[in-house]
């Protein structure tokens, strides 16, 4: 878009009304970027720049006086890539010995700032107004009707650009997006960063926000900004569970696992591969339809990479064609299509691609990403059946052939934002959103902080991200109701009362409804440390009508198991109100910080609570 351009008929949606002072949620990937806002009915919603975009490529181009940011910038990949800065997110922060030298780029390359040691800059051509020639005296100024006054051409210039500057201009440009959206300046933002970023990345993208006219009221790490959007709008979800994220970008696989209590994340292992991206998708994508091309029209056609100057305009208009193909795919289980005009020599080029044949041709590349997953379960020492529920990040996460090569090693009941049909459109689950609304309901959260508490709690839950050691609990801590005729390895009904991975300090309570027949009857309960692990079996698939059943593949099939690990202890009491041979019973257990156990055990009556049951366990 051009740094001023007016609104497109019937692209940008109506100003939403908003219950706070204007602060924004900016999710700044290295392809693309997205703004979200808190509105009045308290949901996080993502707002459209100028141009009507909800998803903004992180491109500048310079065309002769103009400066284009966004979608537009990346037509200029075609004709101007020499003018295009792409893929600049990812060097904030960085020296120039630190960037890869051997990538191949689409556009501008990365240079050494000629006056800033090791500095990354960009080198573009510009053109600007002329120097103003030398004023008039009146000995040498003719009558102004004999001679008219020249007018000065616009000059050609090279203009360098440090990668902070061109993040200042950018961000200040989503900052401008978002004002004319909402008729008011903004306060400030939270943004959302890598959890690979070092220090000197983040404070290279706080400086590049503040000289963009942008206050950050925090800068927070991907998990974070998942964690906040998703336990905020998961109705009926349970407040226990472990998550799987797995942020497929343009230049990178990244993978968390997440263990979530009572809404606090917890990160259990993350893995980073540069090998594995949505670049990789683009370039497979574009080879099939270079190879279309060239069986439909005999044209040799070598892309991804390119060389030859014709091959290169080519590929660069294809990788602008998939964009459209890909969210074909995503959003429809039908053929989508790929329409470039004068593709090459002058020839134009349609053609499609199912979601069959697209997913046999990324097959490679999602058996990439589940390799990964399995490596990360294994570093944390967990089976994918203990998994919960897997996020999605990023445009080339929308793919349903992902999901569903991924979502293979986990159990039938895991939570996916495919399954939940909200993987587009600007759903719970839609990868592409589900940064910046996360980082919007941060910011939401500051602002009611700042208006309702101390400074000193502001400070310190507004306080950048820092790599703390937490400590959790190693294994589920429950209550076990012993019975003789119980099935399973515990030997009566098991009650979870403290997962494992959950962050200490933590309190956890009960209330249930237990048998009370008899007039001596006890309620009683052991408490126990059980570990959790998963039972693998291999049995014979069933036989289907005319089948022989000879050389049958085995099926491997698992189950969740349980072992009691430690005693800690019993407890007791006798009911004082119980209604039909029942009564309800409360259990509580708060963990501290070292690991000791408090446990307490009473009975719920009509007016209140009866005596109580406490024993306490010191830490190991």
């Amino acid at each position: 878009m051009p740094s001023n351009g007016p609104l497109p008929n019937g692209s940008a949606a109506s100003p939403v009304q908003l219950t706070t002072p204007p602060i924004l949620g900016i999710n700044l990937g290295n392809s693309y970027a997205s703004i979200a806002v808190f509105t009045k009915e308290g949901v996080a919603e993502c707002i459209a720049n100028e141009d009507g975009e909800r998803q903004i490529a992180c491109v500048l181009a310079f065309h002769g006086e103009e400066m284009y940011i966004g979608n537009q910038a990346k037509q200029q990949l075609v004709k101007n890539a020499q003018n295009t800065i792409t893929g600049f997110r990812n060097l904030l922060g960085k020296k120039f010995s630190e960037v890869p030298q051997d990538k191949l780029s689409v556009s501008t390359p990365v240079i050494q700032h000629p006056s800033l040691p090791d500095t990354p800059a960009y080198k573009v051509k510009v053109l600007q107004p002329a120097p103003s020639p030398l004023p008039r005296t009146a000995t040498n100024t003719p009558a102004a009707s004999q001679v008219a006054t020249p007018r000065s051409e616009p000059v050609e210039v090279e203009r360098i650009l440090t990668v902070s500057e061109v993040t200042t201009i950018f961000l200040a440009s989503l900052r401008q997006s978002a004002e004319d959206f909402l008729g008011r300046k903004i306060t400030g933002v939270v943004i959302a960063v890598p959890t690979w970023f070092d220090d000197a990345q983040r404070q290279a993208l706080s400086m590049a926000a503040e000289d963009a006219g942008i206050h950050v009221l925090q800068l927070l790490d991907d998990a974070g900004a998942i964690a906040a959007c998703t336990s905020d709008s998961a109705d009926g979800a349970p407040t226990d569970c472990t998550q799987l994220i797995v942020d497929l970008g343009a230049s990178s696989l990244e993978l968390s696992l997440l263990s979530i209590r009572e809404g606090l994340a917890y990160a259990l292992a993350t893995l980073s591969d540069s090998t594995i991206g949505g670049d990789e998708i683009d370039s497979k994508l574009i080879r099939f339809f270079a190879k279309d091309f060239t069986k439909k029209t005999k044209t040799p056609l070598t892309v991804a990479p390119a060389t030859d100057a014709q091959d290169k305009r080519a590929e660069a208009k294809l990788r602008l064609a998939v964009e459209h193909t890909k969210r074909t795919l995503s959003a429809s289980p039908g053929a989508a299509t790929c329409s470039v005009e004068s593709l090459k020599d002058g020839l134009d080029y349609t053609g499609s691609i199912n979601r069959l044949r697209f997913d046999m041709e990324m097959r490679s590349i999602y058996d990439k990403v589940y390799v990964k997953v399995k490596e990360l379960a294994e570093s944390a020492e967990i089976d994918l059946y203990d998994i919960d529920e897997i996020v999605y990040i990023g445009g080339s996460a929308s793919l349903p052939g992902l999901d569903e090569s991924i979502s293979q090693g986990f159990t039938e009941s895991v939570i996916t934002s495919f399954k939940a049909g909200t993987v587009v459109g600007g759903g719970v689950g839609d990868p592409t959103t589900i940064l910046a609304r996360g980082c919007a309901l941060q910011a939401h959260l500051l602002v009611s902080l700042a208006q309702t508490s101390s400074e000193e709690l502001l400070e310190t839950f507004n306080k950048e991200s820092e790599a703390t050691s937490v400590a959790a609990i190693s294994r589920t801590i429950g209550l076990l109701v012993p019975q003789e005729d119980a099935a399973g390895s515990l030997g009566g009904i098991w009650i979870p009362l403290v997962l494992k991975e959950t962050p200490l300090p933590c309190r956890r309570m009960l209330t249930f409804e237990v048998d009370a027949s008899g007039a001596n009857t006890k309620v009683g309960f052991e408490l126990w440390e059980v570990k959790e692990g998963v039972k693998i079996d291999h049995v014979k698939p069933p036989k289907l009508d005319g089948e022989d059943g000879e050389d049958e593949e085995l099926e491997e099939v698992k189950e969740k198991t349980l072992t009691k690990e430690a005693y800690l202890a019993s407890l007791s009491l006798s009911p004082k109100n119980p209604i039909k041979g029942k009564t309800t019973v409360q259990v509580q257990a708060i963990v501290s910080s070292t690991g000791a156990l408090d446990v307490s055990f009473r009975e719920v009556i009509r007016d209140g609570f009866g005596a109580a049951v406490t024993a306490t366990i010191a830490a190991p």
